[in-house]
């Protein structure tokens, strides 16, 4: 799955980067946190901006504890690669920035800012875009409860969410909340958000490592349920996907396997992977219980590395990649096949 993971940051990557231009503003320091006298683009391109991570909360702080400082040399190239500088300059407008860190470039592949410069901005801009809203929204503005849905200026919709935990876009949290700006908002978050590229089934056709999956799915589709229509449709729905391994170590050791399986037998099993609604890994807390499409349930765990675990599996399996975002739902990726 680290292969096909790769190849969508690599996606991703291509949208963020920028020749350099950055002008000098004031420090920006995450205790004062009200730069209302500069605009968006001006506090992100600062070279010396940098905020700090308040919460020690392990979901807060995905990639560090409390005290640790953020800086957003990454965004900056790239909102300048794109063209967006002036947009987020734009003083008599109010827009929300959901500012990815540094890390979170690099944690999609960019180990340079040259690997940003390198992406087309055909392919950038779209997912900049995705992280800009066109109205202010404050962090206590975000309703209680999972995923209200807010158009970005990407013209899809992420989906935020309120929480004990504190604020999420998309199932990534916000590490740091409500930077005032004389244009808007910045909320910092530790991932680069992609928008959806299409439906569950057209999203598993374009990852490798879902051959597998895809062929279970229109091999259970010439049986009494169609389920490549189900995967298709309005939803929305959460899959948690078996990579090609996992199906290797269910005993389908080659897609011919697949093919020679009954179709009704796959159904069940891949509607077990299947829950209805739309659920972020935000949403997910230990020891729950997921009701699953199927029918019957599966055990979440997020102590250590976040597991699930089917009825009839030995062994929990581990959650390996998370908040795949899709036009009709979510996926999440997983190292094996649950077995209801």
């Amino acid at each position: 799955m680290k292969k096909s993971i790769f190849s969508w940051g690599m996606l991703v990557a291509v949208c963020l980067f920028v020749t350099t231009g950055c002008q000098k503003q004031n420090d920006a320091s995450a205790e004062v946190n009200n730069f209302e006298k500069e605009s968006i683009a001006a506090i992100i391109q600062n070279p010396n901006t940098s905020f700090t991570v308040k919460s020690s909360s392990s979901l807060i702080a995905a990639r560090g504890s409390a005290g640790r400082q953020v800086k957003f040399t990454y965004l900056a190239v790239a909102l300048a690669r794109t063209g967006l500088t002036s947009t987020l300059s734009t003083l008599n407008s109010n827009y929300t920035l959901f500012a990815p860190t540094d890390e979170a470039f690099q944690a999609l592949g960019f180990k340079t800012i040259q690997d940003v410069v390198k992406v087309p901005k055909e392919v950038l801009t779209p997912i900049l875009l995705y992280h800009v809203v066109a109205a202010k929204v404050m962090a206590a503005q975000v309703p209680a409860g999972p995923n209200a849905a807010v158009k970005t200026v990407n013209g899809a919709d992420a989906f935020l969410t309120s929480n004990s935990n504190g604020v999420f876009i998309n199932g990534s949290p916000v590490i740091v909340a409500d930077v005032k700006a004389a244009n808007g908002l910045i909320h910092v978050i530790d991932n680069v958000l992609l928008p959806p590229a299409g439906n569950i089934v057209a999203t598993a056709i374009a990852n490798s490592d879902f051959s597998f999956l895809v062929a279970a799915v229109l091999r259970a589709s010439q049986g009494t349920t169609n389920v490549a229509a189900l995967l298709s449709g309005d939803g929305p729905l959460t899959v948690f996907a078996p990579t090609n391994d996992a199906f290797k170590k269910a005993g389908f050791n080659t897609l011919a396997d697949i093919g020679n399986a009954q179709p009704d037998d796959l159904t069940p099993i891949l509607a077990y992977h299947v829950v209805p609604g739309r659920v972020f890994s935000s949403d997910l807390t230990d020891n729950m219980s997921v009701n699953m499409f199927a029918g019957g349930s599966t055990t979440i765990t997020l102590t250590g590395r976040p597991k699930i675990k089917g009825t009839k599996n030995a062994e929990a399996f581990n959650i390996i990649k998370t908040n795949i975002v899709t036009t009709n739902g979510v996926i999440h990726v997983i190292d094996g096949v649950l077995l209801p």
